[in-house]
């Protein structure tokens, strides 16, 4: 085989530029199969980006015998039982993020990939981006000298529908943990991917404007691999001028400073500073998918495996829930 034909299962905003149509423009890859409830949409997802199968039964895309690989685009709830039901079928998954509703979920999903010798990937696709790349090598080759501490403040104004039954993300039974659960494990998997693992961490989350059931104030500090501190704080019921997305990086001879859903990296060292500006990408999945193909074909490295995604959620749990295991 030298070609992934994919099923996609769940055909939701994500995927109509983020990933699906990167699919098609991977060597050696094509999305043959798509997924969706609701038939009238699930037909007009298919026209548009020019799908020959649709299904509204998420088991007859997994059987489908052409689908080589399974993506899993629906909200977390629903990962676990997807992922499985392919993996059981002998078919790999790459699995949106978060991973899985919770911790257990996820142990459960990497423990039967492991068991059934199935590939699994996480897309956690930020570390395959231009911009992450380049943070990763200026801090490994330590252009702002040894790093101490590595600090992310998010806030965003609270707006939109609050509804949880017209918005999952709001709602800790189908998200896990509301939209910390949805933003956070972009940069926590940053986190990890740039400077190790999580020797010791602890947090605290709060429901302070009560808009929805899940929390939307999140506070945690880790103690990260060669003695690096880490402080993050999260809220999503900012005030209308306070909106912020910084990730920060201190070192012995400087400093980086980026957002992680923007476009620039702001390199402070010498008393000089420096900016470097990226193209944003059409399809932000793209680059993690061309290194999932070779690695579903044998030929290539697991670019973000189960484990590494377990760190973010485990993390994440402890913040919000208090948990350790």
């Amino acid at each position: 085989m030298n070609t992934i034909r994919w099923g996609m299962i769940g055909c939701g905003s994500v995927t109509e530029l983020k990933s699906g149509p990167a699919f098609n423009k991977v060597k050696g890859s094509s999305l043959i199969a798509v997924m969706r409830r609701d038939a009238k949409k699930l037909k007009d997802y298919a026209n548009r980006h020019k799908v020959p199968h649709c299904f509204t039964d998420a088991n007859e895309l997994i059987q489908h015998p052409e689908v080589d690989a399974v993506y899993i685009a629906t909200p977390p709830k629903y990962h676990e039982d997807y992922a499985i039901a392919a993996m059981k079928a002998g078919k790999p998954v790459y699995v949106e993020k978060p991973m899985a509703l919770d911790l257990a979920a996820c142990m459960r999903m990497d423990a039967f990939s492991k068991k059934s010798g199935v590939k699994m990937v996480i897309a956690h696709y930020r570390r395959a981006l231009p911009l992450f790349l380049e943070v990763k090598r200026l801090v490994d080759t330590l252009a702002i000298g040894q790093i101490t501490h590595v600090r992310i403040v998010m806030l965003k104004k609270a707006g939109g529908n609050f509804d949880p039954s017209e918005n999952w993300r709001v709602d800790p039974t189908v998200a896990g943990g509301g939209y910390f659960y949805d933003l956070a494990p972009h940069q926590l998997d940053l986190v990890f991917y740039f400077f190790g693992k999580a020797l010791s961490y602890q947090g605290t989350a709060s429901n302070q404007a009560g808009l929805y059931p899940a929390e939307d104030t999140v506070s945690g500090t880790m103690r990260l691999e060669n003695g690096i501190q880490f402080n993050g704080d999260w809220c999503f019921c900012a005030g209308p001028d306070q909106d912020k997305d910084l990730f920060e990086i201190t070192g012995t001879d400087g400093k980086i400073s980026f957002p992680v859903f923007g476009h620039t990296i702001r390199l402070e060292q010498k008393g000089m500073t420096k900016l470097i500006e990226f193209d944003p990408p059409m399809h932000n999945q793209q680059s993690l998918i061309e290194k999932i193909v070779p690695y579903f074909l044998g030929t290539g490295n697991n670019p973000c495996s189960a484990e590494e995604a377990i760190q973010s959620m485990r993390v994440m749990e402890n913040f919000v829930y208090g948990t350790t295991k």
